[in-house]
This record gives structure tokens, sequence and C-alpha cells, in this order.
């Protein structure tokens, strides 16, 4: 599997700075590699701040999902949507 984002080396990113800054501000990340191994990423403000403003806010993002796609219209019933699924039965019988 290939990786989702261009990859430079340390070296590379010294020698390319600007333009893997321009990169990362038209919305591609970019990983930046030592030996290898993905040790950071360059990636745009507007990511940056989309993937750390929210931390913590579960319940107002579960709201708004509610609210955007209208769940309530949907007439759910909880207790089958949220029940135990596990199977309760004893199993087969093995021969030992």
């Amino acid at each position: 599997m290939s990786d989702p984002f261009p990859q430079y080396s340390i070296a590379q990113a010294r020698d390319q700075l600007a333009q893997l800054i321009h990169q990362a501000e038209q919305g591609t990340p970019v990983e930046i590699t030592r030996r290898g191994k993905r040790v950071a990423i360059i990636l745009s403000v507007e990511d940056f701040d989309r993937l750390s403003s929210n931390k913590g806010a579960f319940g107002k993002s579960l709201a708004e999902f509610r609210r955007r796609w209208g769940i309530e219209m949907l007439d759910l019933n909880p207790d089958e949507v949220f029940q135990d699924g596990r199977d309760r039965s004893p199993g087969r019988e093995v021969a030992l």
C-alpha cells in the first residue's frame, strides 16, 4: 500500500521547504521522513485548526450531526439500534 501523502526526507525538505509549504497550503499534507520512517507532517493552518480545535466536543459534534442530517425524523427505535448484539447461545458441542 502506498502512502497517501508525498514523502520527503529531512534533507529534501530542507532544500524544498518553500515548495512543500505551498503544497500544504493548497491542501496536500507532506510527510517528512528520517531514515525512511515518518517523523513529521507539514499541513495547512486550516487543517491544523480543524484537527485541533474540536477536541473534547463530542456532544456538540453529535448534536450538529443530528441536526444536519435530521436523525430525529428517521423514527429509529434506540432499543433496536443499541441492543446487545452478542450471541448468548451456549455454542456448539466439542468432542474432547
